[in-house]
């Protein structure tokens, strides 16, 4: 179900006493590359670097409202969403624990903890660990959050919305999936402020299970999901996420890891701003987009937490 004008505005409200709205910039070097006005929503401007901290503000403020006393919050992540649920936890004085898959960022690991997160690791991949974080919560007492918490997606629509009233007659917007919060808020707003504006959903190549289940208008899972932009490394679906998906979005298109690379790069040369993999994908797909001279476009750079090696493998290519 989407979030409406006042689940968005309500959740403002929990956004905003931990940190200001993000920038919407127009780089001339990007259009010039693009060949179109060219908006970029920086996600990657929050205390955590990453669009994922509002959905954990307004999640654990909710929590706190409804019970004071509650033990904790126990989640699985490739590292945006933990951070964002460690960050938000710390503030209202409540337990952490996130489950992570083997061989996931040490970075992302590290700012986990370092926000407070109790660090498990388990499964090979994102819907392994997540699978685990569920069997976990009961016997430990702890609020299982799922990645498509109604709570979550009213918190990080509001980037949707400081977007949308910043930069008016937006043709189309590019957003990554992960799990659908980022997409479902930017769907969720736009509707909410009656707009125009076209979104297209943006995942890996090696990780599309999103864009087959857009396609063929039934949930699809994959059987392994490797891709250099980890915030997109999604095997299974989340149903509510698709119903969103398929009424609201205009396309989900796919891109490789060598064009999010790309991207990468095109960002710190034209913008000097650090892209994660995941957040430089909106700008590869709208690169790759045709018919696209004389608009206005946007692009969410959703994060830009990247381990150090990485990056500089990919600056160097």
């Amino acid at each position: 179900m989407k979030a409406t004008l006042s689940d968005i505005e309500a959740a403002a409200r929990n956004v905003y006493a931990a940190m200001n709205p993000t920038p919407q910039y127009a780089w001339p070097l990007l259009a010039e590359r693009a060949g179109c006005e060219t908006w970029v929503k920086h996600e990657n401007h929050t205390p955590i670097g990453a669009f994922k901290v509002r959905g954990g503000l307004n999640l654990l403020a909710r929590l706190s409202a409804r019970d004071p006393h509650f033990s904790g919050v126990i989640s699985a992540t490739r590292g945006n969403h933990g951070q964002s649920l460690a960050f938000a936890a710390r503030r209202h004085g409540a337990r952490c624990r996130i489950v992570v898959p083997e061989g996931n960022s040490r970075g992302k690991n590290a700012a986990m903890k370092a926000f407070g997160a109790e660090l498990v690791v388990f499964g090979r991949d994102f819907d392994e660990a997540r699978e685990h974080a569920a069997s976990l919560a009961q016997s430990q007492g702890l609020h299982f959050v799922g990645p498509f918490e109604p709570e979550l997606v009213a918190g990080v629509a509001t980037y949707a919305l400081e977007f949308f009233r910043a930069v008016p007659d937006l043709h189309t917007v590019f957003v990554p999936i992960g799990c659908g919060s980022g997409i479902c808020g930017l769907i969720s707003a736009r509707d909410a402020l009656g707009l125009a504006t076209r979104i297209v959903g943006v995942v890996s190549s090696n990780a599309n299970a999103y864009a087959q289940s857009f396609r063929k208008r039934m949930r699809v899972e994959t059987a392994t999901a490797l891709t250099v932009a980890d915030g997109m490394a999604v095997r299974v679906p989340v149903q509510a996420a698709l119903d969103i998906i398929y009424a609201g979005a205009h396309d989900v298109v796919e891109v490789s890891d060598p064009e999010v690379e790309a991207a990468m790069r095109i960002y710190c040369d034209d913008t000097h701003q650090l892209a994660e993999g995941a957040g430089a994908a909106p700008l590869a797909a709208l690169l790759k987009t045709p018919q696209r001279e004389g608009k206005r476009m946007g692009v969410i750079l959703t994060g830009g937490n990247v381990d150090r090696d990485v990056y500089s493998r990919i600056l160097s290519g």
